[in-house]
């Protein structure tokens, strides 16, 4: 198997287009993973914006305001196509980006939306509170399939539980299951991961989800959906270059974590993200309407009318 990791020599690196995945840490990690799997003669650029982990408790402007940081540097490495592997700047900031950059990014939450419409009758999402609050999975999932019923759960304490490497602690399976059963109480068929570091939490959550539950990764849908879009545009590539990191924060200590999920240890360098002194002219956010975006007082919120089209 080619060696993924192995900083390649300048000479070589600087003549690829990579594809660009970020983060705000290791969950994107998910989607590099099936790149591999998926797309194993494409190179990537991965960032993690580890310093201002997690994202889904932040405003719609912060996570608009990072996700451009963010594209800016991506921009100035020439990626030849960028993935929001961030369910909360997907929901968030992706429309408003699509607008604002020359280059096709995608972001997980309409393909996992969809890959869930496909499965199942009865879906639970679980994702951060901005995620759920935005309500995207609740249209996406109703616009492609009207005849699903779906409920959300926001998990604010995963991102935070995964960042800090706590997967074995006793406290993680006891929180999942605080979440999560309110999920089960509805019978549900299919569980979706709102968020790209949710899959890392799969091995906890077969402890008590029953195997009947499919489970619903969105990161295997967008690379499914990057592989269409590289092949439509004509800028496949047919032969990969080692994986470059780059985090805002402590290079080291996402080095460590992110080796349970990679083949070996990744070298990780830390990187300043540009600041925009101002923003782009053409700024309109697409956020829901606070009147069908209120959630109840319960923790779980019924599915409303959709704002998707196809």
């Amino acid at each position: 198997m080619q060696d993924r990791f192995t900083p390649a020599p300048p000479s070589q690196s600087n003549k690829v287009h990579r594809i660009g995945v970020f983060d705000s840490g290791v969950g994107g990690l998910t989607v590099l993973q099936e790149i591999y799997r998926q797309l194993p003669h494409e190179s990537v650029i991965y960032f993690g914006d580890t310093a201002r982990v997690p994202y889904g408790t932040r405003s719609a402007a912060e996570i608009l305001k990072f996700t451009r940081q963010t594209l800016d540097w991506m921009v100035s490495q020439q990626v030849k196509m960028a993935i929001v592997a961030c369910n909360t700047s997907s929901a968030l900031a992706l429309d408003t980006v699509r607008d604002e950059y020359a280059l096709p990014i995608l972001g997980v939450v309409l393909p996992g939306a969809r890959a869930a419409a496909r499965q199942g009758r009865r879906i639970g999402v679980i994702a951060t509170p901005a995620t759920v609050n935005s309500n995207a999975y609740l249209y996406a999932i109703e616009e492609a399939n009207p005849q699903a019923q779906v409920w959300q759960v926001a998990c604010p304490e995963f991102v935070p539980l995964i960042e800090t490497n706590r997967l074995l602690d006793p406290y993680t399976l006891a929180i999942a299951k605080e979440y999560i059963q309110p999920l089960l109480d509805r019978s549900i068929d299919t569980l979706v991961y709102g968020c790209t570091h949710y899959p890392h939490l799969e091995p906890i959550l077969r402890q008590f989800v029953p195997m009947s539950v499919r489970f619903v990764n969105p990161a295997i849908a967008v690379v499914t959906a990057a592989a269409k879009e590289l092949k439509l545009l004509g800028i496949q590539s047919h032969r990969a270059v080692p994986t470059t990191f780059s985090v805002s924060g402590d290079p080291a200590q996402f080095s460590q974590l992110a080796t349970q999920w990679l083949p070996t240890q990744p070298l990780v360098e830390q990187i300043v993200l540009p600041i925009r002194e101002s923003p782009p002219l053409n700024i309109c956010p697409n956020t829901p309407d606070s009147s069908t975006s209120t959630l109840n007082s319960s923790p779980i919120s019924p599915i409303a009318n959709s704002l998707f089209p196809m």
